[in-house]
């Protein structure tokens, strides 16, 4: 039982370039508590599926109070429980913080709760700090883990497959929901398998994906200047599989659409405000953005800001939608997954209706 092209290709809707989808950090903002924002991703998971956004993913991180999706199967259950259509999944699981089989459980529940409408992201990097990641993983030893990922990705496939050969030692071990349901007696197993992506922000995991035929999904939010690169060394590293038969790459975008122009640049002063924090080692909650006009940055992370926010879409509507349209060209991504970074989650939500607005995206 193998995920189909089916489940991993969206549909374009409206005039937008490409099909859209989501890409939620849960983010905390000073003054917010962690239900504050759990709350608005609900908000935003029911927006995204009455407007016809293609898939909602929550991406895995630790240890950072501005961020509150480190456990991405707990969210995703509980937006599965607020949703009937949008496809959910995690952009993504970091394997390498994790047993393989305890994703494979994790996923295959999730799966029997929204059936066909799950999607199994992968990274191999930490979601964190060094320190955090061998807190999570209870070694020191992290290169071990990041070196390892092509062997825990194919433990983690025959998990989700219940194939391992015989005489392998994981052979008579089974993760439940899965596979093993059908070959018990009186069982009926779902036709649906989560589809496996590879997420990266380098060459790494575009090579391999392509490699097995799997679906990408490329960082260019925080790694722009290697999205080109990668995507094109996915598409030549490509080989036809049982998944597809041609590659398929989305990238994930940071855009924020506000009412006017000059409100959208104080939002995003504010979350660049909270990513130098982040670099240097300082995580907090998303500032607000008056906060962020106040803040007397020094001129290295004044350029810092710069660089990050050239990489931001933001503005009205109509140039959030130009932006896009640019980037869709430069890269030819068969997917856009919009991350929209802000202090207040009501900013979030407007920024995603200003952009199915600018495409004439279906309503309700």
């Amino acid at each position: 039982m193998t995920a189909t092209a089916d489940e991993i290709r969206g549909t374009t809707h409206g005039t937008a370039p490409t099909p859209l989808s989501v890409l939620d950090l849960v983010t905390v903002g000073a003054g917010r508590t962690a239900t504050d924002a759990l709350r608005t991703s609900v908000e935003i998971a029911k927006l995204a599926e009455s407007r016809r956004f293609h898939r909602y993913w929550v991406a895995e991180h630790h240890s950072m109070p501005g961020v509150a999706s480190s456990s991405p199967a707990v969210i995703l259950a509980h937006l599965a429980a607020h949703t009937t259509r949008i496809r959910l999944g995690s952009g993504g699981v970091m394997l390498p913080n994790h047993a393989p089989l305890v994703i494979a459980e994790q996923f295959g529940t999730l799966e029997a709760m929204a059936p066909g409408r799950v999607d199994l992201g992968l990274g191999r990097a930490p979601g964190t700090d060094g320190a955090t990641a061998a807190a999570l993983r209870r070694t020191d030893r992290l290169n071990e883990g990041a070196d390892d990922f092509p062997q825990q990705l194919a433990e983690l496939i025959r998990f989700l497959d219940d194939d391992f050969p015989d005489g392998h030692r994981y052979r008579r071990i089974h993760a439940v929901p899965g596979p093993v349901q059908a070959t018990s007696p009186g069982g009926v197993q779902s036709p649906h398998r989560p589809p496996v992506w590879l997420l990266g922000s380098s060459g790494f995991s575009a090579r391999l994906a392509g490699a097995l035929g799997l679906p990408f999904a490329f960082a260019h939010h925080f790694s722009a200047q290697n999205t080109v690169p990668a995507l094109d060394l996915y598409r030549e590293s490509f080989q036809p599989s049982a998944v597809l038969d041609e590659p398929y790459a989305l990238i994930g975008v940071s855009a924020l659409a506000t009412d006017d122009e000059k409100e959208a640049r104080r939002q995003v002063l504010a979350a660049a405000l909270n990513m130098v924090r982040l670099r240097t080692g300082r995580p907090g909650l998303v500032p607000t953005p008056e906060e962020a006009e106040a803040y007397e940055f020094s001129p290295m992370e004044r350029e810092f800001v710069d660089s990050w926010n050239s990489n931001v879409i933001h503005g009205t509507a109509d140039e959030v939608r130009s932006g896009l349209d640019d980037l869709h060209k430069r890269t030819g991504a068969d997917e856009l997954m919009i991350t929209a970074n802000a202090h207040s989650g009501d900013v979030r939500l407007r920024s995603y209706e200003l952009i199915a607005d600018a495409y004439g995206l279906p309503a309700a």
